[in-house]
């Protein structure tokens, strides 16, 4: 951190569901906060819309396409390297099978068992409403 000032980064995250269950990836062990779990996605490039960077980042980490649906939320949390803000979509899958290229592991949870992941503390209001919303 220079002068105090952090850097911001401006993110976005696929809460893709595929057969009433959520996709999950778990950070690889190098970077930062690693072994958590995340939604998968990633940063805006310059000129891209939320749409398009997360359909970029779903075939770059996870060699399948989406449809991105409606915003969940946005959160903002600061971590020791950056602060983050993620908005989190509702996606469906459109052609192949998710499979883990960039993170150590994938997984597909029912709502309610979302909670029992360590997630990355930017994710966490996302888990909250996605349990709520879908398990009522």
């Amino acid at each position: 951190m220079e002068g105090g000032v952090r850097k911001k980064m401006d993110v976005v995250g696929a809460v893709i569901i595929h057969d009433g269950l959520v996709l999950c990836a778990q950070r690889g062990p190098t970077g930062n906060i690693p072994h958590l779990w995340e939604f998968p996605g990633g940063k805006i490039e310059l000129g891209e819309t939320h749409r398009l960077a997360l359909q970029r980042e779903i075939v770059e980490e996870l060699g399948c396409t989406i449809d991105v649906g409606a915003q969940i939320t946005t959160t903002t949390h600061s971590y020791d390297f950056a602060e983050i803000t993620i908005t989190t979509y509702y996606c469906h899958l459109t052609s192949g099978n998710p499979r883990a290229k960039e993170h150590e592991q994938i997984s597909w949870l029912p709502p309610n068992q979302l909670h029992t992941l360590n997630w990355a503390p930017a994710d966490i209001p996302t888990v909250a409403l996605i349990q709520d919303r879908l398990t009522s």
